[in-house]
């Protein structure tokens, strides 16, 4: 069923950036009827092209009552959110306050992630969790050429390389990206995330700490990530700083990797000449456990 077939609606609740943007309005293009809930304080100022909800942190309880009274059963969360809620912010409507229990619960701890609690959540109201990539799959990177020129074979080196760094990566559950240059792994992505990885690299060279020309960003999704809520993505910030780190390309993991203004990042791609290329989807790579070397 495609998603136009899909007369139920769908609830985007839109953080950071423009990718929720994005999402809402493609799914609005292929015929789905779209509720917005923009996140106060988050939400890019561009979301309000479609009439969304604004809600604050402490009205879950509104959250519900609109997702109930809009027949919304899939919800889909994309976007960023800059910081953790402290527990004075979740106090707010009677909703909230029934719910309080298990709002600081998912808040305060526990083994899983923060957004796994958050997903059991709205699992309790009934609701189920789905990705953005189920209602706007043409936002997914494909297979192969994407924009920019074609790499050379010093450059599909460099993204095998990184790639297989990439793929321990996710083993350890670190993070979802490499950087090779001249046949040397030389930044990997820890909790700073992609963007700061990028500058790294263009400080490391820079200094003199990095030889050779060239180099190859792979980004992928960790094995066992819930790609509902945290598929990685890529925009033309990170073409930008590819090309400042005086990195000859970007390599991402087909159909489980989102592009961010699509045809800004293609352009860019094209004019700094830095590739864009699909990888085929990684094979599976099992986590390490406590008890196994290597965990530290």
């Amino acid at each position: 069923m495609s998603p136009g077939d899909n007369p139920t609606p769908v609830a985007v609740i839109c953080g950071s950036g423009r990718l929720p943007v994005e999402v809402v309005a493609a799914a609005r293009a292929s015929g789905r009827k779209v509720v917005a809930i923009a996140i106060k304080g988050e939400a890019d100022p561009a979301i309000a092209e479609y009439d969304p909800t604004y809600l604050g942190w402490g009205q879950i309880g509104k959250l519900a009552d609109l997702l109930k009274r809009e027949s919304c059963r899939d919800v889909v969360m994309i976007g960023g959110v800059t910081r953790r809620p402290e527990v004075r912010e979740i106090v707010g409507d009677l909703g909230t306050m029934r719910r309080l229990p298990r709002i600081v619960a998912a808040l305060v701890g526990g083994d899983d992630s923060l957004l796994t609690r958050i997903i059991r959540l709205f699992e309790d109201e009934g609701f189920r969790i789905i990705g953005a990539h189920e209602i706007a799959p043409e936002l997914l990177a494909g297979e192969g050429a994407i924009a920019g020129p074609r790499p050379s074979s010093d450059a599909m080196a460099d993204l095998e390389l990184a790639r297989r760094a990439v793929i321990e990566l996710g083993r350890l559950d670190i993070g979802q990206g490499a950087v090779a240059i001249a046949g040397r792994i030389v930044a990997v992505e820890g909790a700073e995330g992609t963007d700061a990885m990028l500058r790294r690299c263009a400080e490391l060279r820079q200094i003199g700490r990095v030889k050779g020309k060239g180099g190859v960003l792979v980004k992928c999704a960790k094995p066992g990530q819930d790609l509902r809520i945290d598929l990685p993505a890529i925009g033309p910030a990170t073409v930008e700083l590819a090309g400042a780190a005086g990195l000859a390309g970007v390599a991402v993991e087909a159909g489980r990797v989102l592009i961010a203004e699509r045809a800004r990042t293609l352009q860019l791609a094209g004019t700094s000449k830095v590739f864009l290329w699909g990888m085929p989807t990684l094979p599976p790579a099992p986590k390490l456990s406590p008890s196994q070397p290597g965990d530290t």
